[in-house]
């Protein structure tokens, strides 16, 4: 990834605040997934590295616009990029290495052909159009505070929004990759897999985001001052009743900088109260098992090695991180 991040100029302005975000570590989950999915296929680690830079390079390029999108204070563990530079060079940043990201998906796929390369380019495309639906879907609801949004609607915004990049997209391009000589995987193969895996990875995530742990990555309880409408707020919505539900109703139309840390405070404990979050953390482990299910599905013509071991553990991992 470091060889498709320039360091000429203006680099104060657009190529060091573009490399902040790849350059601070991170869990590097989706080219994980990616490289290991190819190498599941037959494909060696290194033939799979262009495509897992440039869906690292896009993540992290999402995650300063969502850092914006969000007015968050905290990326892994510093402050956000639009707060260390101001929000114009950060969008600008953001908007620069989203674009820089195709580069090295291009590299690789003239090395696959046409035929490859173009499906390579669709799937990139539909990803990128899944995940601004499901981001859209979210800033609509923050729009809108009054909609009433259901636990279904959640999981659509989660499979746009989440899935995608997270796993659905890393891994039938490592797939592709993989069988790259044998013809193209079934379209539909790691969806279902994707879904219930990046499903699960996000709810455990909400879940992570209101334990108050420094080692969270991510602002503690930055879900409950943007008021962003995960599994446990919906929950709690729909079991408020009287002043509470008022109260509830009241914080939801205040803008983030007008909500007070009373105010978040009580929320949480409102969560505690009627069960909330860890009905979300029962449920999370419920699209885990899922997620385990289609994944003998996915990989059934692979036999266990090193990379279909840790793409499994991947699932259980979920729940063993703590940020």
């Amino acid at each position: 990834m470091a060889e498709y991040l320039p360091k000429r100029e203006p680099l104060d302005y657009l190529y060091a605040p573009l490399a902040d975000y790849p350059t601070r570590g991170g869990k590097m989950m989706r080219p994980s997934l990616c490289i290991a999915t190819a190498s599941a296929f037959g494909t060696p680690p290194k033939e799979a590295a262009k495509a897992a830079a440039a869906i690292e390079m896009l993540h992290n390029a999402l995650l300063i616009h969502d850092d914006i999108e969000d007015e968050s204070d905290e990326r892994r563990g510093q402050q956000t990029l639009h707060k260390l530079h101001g929000t114009p060079i950060a969008l600008n940043a953001g908007d620069a290495l989203a674009m820089m990201s195709i580069k090295p998906m291009l590299d690789k796929a003239k090395e696959l052909g046409p035929h490859l390369a173009m499906h390579i380019l669709s799937d990139w495309e539909r990803m990128a159009r899944e995940s601004a639906e499901g981001q859209a879907m979210e800033l609509g609801w923050r729009a809108n505070p009054a909609k009433v949004v259901t636990r279904n609607d959640y999981l659509e915004m989660v499979l746009k929004k989440t899935c995608w990049l997270a796993a659905i997209f890393p891994c039938r391009i490592g797939a592709t990759l993989g069988t790259s000589n044998k013809g193209l995987i079934a379209p539909d193969a790691f969806i279902r897999f994707g879904f219930f895996f990046g499903a699960a990875f996000q709810i455990h995530d909400d879940v992570l985001n209101l334990k108050g742990d420094k080692v969270y990555g991510k602002e503690s309880c930055g879900d409950l001052w943007e008021a962003k409408r995960t599994l446990m707020l919906i929950d709690v919505a729909e079991r408020l009743k009287g002043d509470d539900k008022k109260r509830y109703d009241a914080f939801m139309m205040q803008s983030r900088d007008d909500r007070s840390e009373a105010d978040v405070a009580w929320l949480l404990d409102a969560m505690n109260e009627v069960g909330a979050i860890d009905r979300a953390f029962q449920y999370s482990q419920s699209l885990a098992s899922a997620a385990i299910h289609e994944f003998s599905r996915a990989f059934k013509d692979i036999p266990d090695t090193r990379d279909t071991v840790f793409i499994r553990d991947l699932i259980t991992w979920t729940f063993r991180r703590d940020h």
